[in-house]
């Protein structure tokens, strides 16, 4: 490096001499002093390009080995389905002895399946699967978050909540619960606040299960605080109870979808209608404009829809391609791999993106105030995550706690530049079509209680979100289940999930 700098150091000096001898001569042939000014600006800027140029001779080799080791590093992601090179040589190119075959699956919990999962998609005869691939774009939370501690709100929520427990002591309810909600909304994190506030709605509303999401909110801000460490011990087993039989009912619904008759042609038709139901919620939740008539004009005729744009188009296509590898080879798969998940992220954003496709993030991201982890960690966090997806703890919960956990945990990882809300719902529905469930559909007008509820977690307390997905699946196997007495008109089962102030979902 230093000859290289040294040799274009002596060319420049012998262009000079040269310019200046050349110059030289040509101001003693010229007599008009014009003309010699003239000579000299462009005898100045020519000297200029050139040092320009030698400049950029000097630098170029050394951006030309960064891009050819960039290149190297996309083409071996690229290469993993046939070849299977270590996650640690798509990330750093370094050699890794580590086996990513994970050990046989143990089955722990007791599940519907004994040979292979129902199919719950359409005959393959009916749609023609596409290989399309497509980028998806990710989408910021729309909550807005209150995390600051200001001396004068404080104070003013205090006072609140002096007024609401006067309130309450007589008896006038209303007002009550309007001064709580006004001293929460002025401090969301305050542990008396939001103790006394669950106080009210357990004792007054009967609503143990909200009231127990606040005490577990009030001690993540203080471990220590007394009133929330009582009030918790005394609703956690009826909180536990009350999910439990929701998780219950919802196995005895699936049990029945599996005895049905799968051949039957109402049900046919209603498994059609919702694979166009599940792509276009599932598109929609990130953005996409396509109503649902037209989504199904994409997937069956693969024609384009006048005024939409070829993103939206390739975002159908890439999410229909990353659902059918899914119910094709995944799962009846005993694991499920990092491969596994970077060929789902591959069909879901290949062919927009093909350098970020199907490989883990080289930079920082950000998603609202959530800070994922480093790039450098995501290739080993991505392993203890695909590690504990086979784990005894995680397999013995209900199936869709596991589904519930498993999304959160790879939002939380956020391995991707892009695409990771789409691949954590695809993740989820695996994971529930492995234990004998339809995959589920989480409606584009829930939205928002979809991303408050990842915030809720994100804040210490999963359950909502667990709850969440049960509503999900249960209102997607009541559509199943219905199929066969209402026809289509059991979609209608679908219906949104009613929010109420607290954003908190009662099983």
């Amino acid at each position: 490096m230093n000859e290289e700098l040294l040799w274009s150091v002596s060319e420049i000096f012998k262009m000079t001499e040269i310019y200046q001898g050349f110059l030289f001569s040509m101001f003693c042939s010229l007599k008009s002093g014009k003309t010699k000014y003239i000579f000299s600006i462009s005898f100045i800027l020519v000297f200029t390009l050139l040092f320009i140029i030698i400049s950029l001779a000097y630098f170029t080799p050394s951006i030309y080995v960064r891009y050819e080791k960039y290149s190297k590093k996309t083409l071996e992601c690229k290469q993993y389905i046939d070849e299977e090179p270590s996650i640690k040589e798509c990330i750093d190119s370094n050699n890794c002895k580590r086996n990513y075959e994970l050990k046989p699956y143990i089955q722990k919990y007791n599940r519907i399946r004994s040979i292979t999962a129902p199919n719950f998609l359409p005959d393959t005869a009916d749609i023609e699967p596409s290989e399309d691939l497509i980028r998806i774009d990710e989408v910021s939370k729309v909550f807005p978050s209150k995390r600051y501690k200001n001396e004068g709100t404080e104070q003013e929520a205090l006072t609140a909540v002096q007024m609401a427990l006067k309130m309450k002591n007589t008896q006038k309810y209303d007002k009550a619960q309007k001064l709580f909600q006004h001293a929460l909304a002025l401090q969301p994190l305050h542990p008396d606040i939001l103790n006394h506030y669950g106080e009210f709605l357990e004792e007054k509303e009967n609503d143990v299960i909200k009231a127990d999401h606040l005490y577990v909110k009030a001690l993540t801000v203080s471990p220590q605080h007394m009133g929330a460490l009582v009030n918790r011990k005394r609703t956690l087993p009826v909180v536990d109870e009350l999910d439990e039989q929701e998780l219950e009912k919802i196995d005895k619904k699936r049990i029945e979808l599996i005895k049905q008759n799968h051949n039957n042609p109402s049900l046919k038709r209603v498994k059609k209608e919702i694979y166009f139901q599940h792509i276009y919620h599932t598109v929609a939740i990130e953005g996409n404009t396509m109503t649902l008539a037209e989504t199904r004009t994409v997937v069956e005729t693969r024609m384009s829809v006048p005024g939409k744009s070829v993103l939206e188009h390739n975002e159908i296509l890439g999410l229909e391609s990353a659902l059918r590898y899914i119910n094709k080879t995944l799962v009846n798969k005993d694991t499920i791999s990092v491969y596994d998940i970077l060929a789902i992220h591959k069909r879901v954003l290949g062919h927009v993106d093909p350098i970020e496709a199907g490989s883990f993030r080289q930079n920082q991201v950000f998603v609202g105030e959530h800070i994922p982890p480093l790039a450098s960690d995501v290739a080993y966090l991505m392993e203890e995550f695909v590690e504990w997806l086979q784990s005894d703890s995680l397999l013995q919960l209900h199936p869709v706690k596991q589904a519930a956990i498993a999304h959160y945990k790879f939002v939380y990882i956020h391995p991707f530049v892009d695409g990771n809300g789409r691949t954590a719902r695809l993740l989820m529905n695996l994971i529930l079509m492995r234990n004998g469930y339809p995959p589920v559909i989480i409606r584009k007008q829930d939205r928002s209680m979809y991303y408050n509820a990842i915030q809720l977690a994100n804040e210490g307390d999963i359950r909502p979100f667990i709850r969440f997905i049960a509503h999900c699946t249960e209102c997607t196997l009541n559509v199943y289940l219905h199929a066969q007495e209402y026809g289509a008109k059991c979609l209608m089962a679908l219906e949104p999930v009613k929010q109420d102030h607290g954003d908190i979902i009662p099983l």
